[in-house]
């Protein structure tokens, strides 16, 4: 690892050390487990209220205007990353304890960012977000 790492640091500058970076979803979930982390019941699979829109489940909230011929229906998700509610996608699961994630991730074929209805906008979508607005003054 040390041959990888440039330590040529100016006054002024300082070291972002991310630790975890390379961790795969699995890794987390195994972590969880490994510590006994007690984690809230979003993470884990419940009937919950939703509608289905480009193939992507969101919650079903007051910041999601309903299209022509959606509905509201329940049905039993869990999600695999959290993040803007109107753009987090779920994923149907059983899956209501780490252990049963664990086993249904070994077994997905999908990444957890592919739950993302902003990723459906293009591949850049996330990382354009995050630009700062800026206007243009004329």
């Amino acid at each position: 690892m040390w041959n990888l790492f440039n330590g040529k640091k100016n006054n002024g500058e300082h070291f972002r050390v991310f630790p975890i970076s390379n961790w795969t979803e699995m890794d987390v979930w195994e972590y969880i487990k490994l510590e006994k982390i007690d984690l809230p019941s979003l993470y884990f699979s419940h009937k919950r209220k939703c509608i289905e829109r480009d193939g992507v489940i969101l919650a079903a909230s007051k910041y999601i205007n309903l299209k022509d011929g959606e509905k509201i229906t329940e049905k039993t998700i869990r999600y695999r990353t959290c993040g803007d509610m109107p753009i987090t996608g779920a994923v149907y699961s059983e899956a209501d304890t780490v252990e049963k994630i664990i086993a249904e991730i070994s077994t997905t074929r999908t990444t957890e960012r592919g739950t993302r209805a902003d990723d459906k906008r293009g591949e850049t979508a996330m990382e354009d977000r995050k630009k700062p607005v800026t206007s243009k003054l004329f």
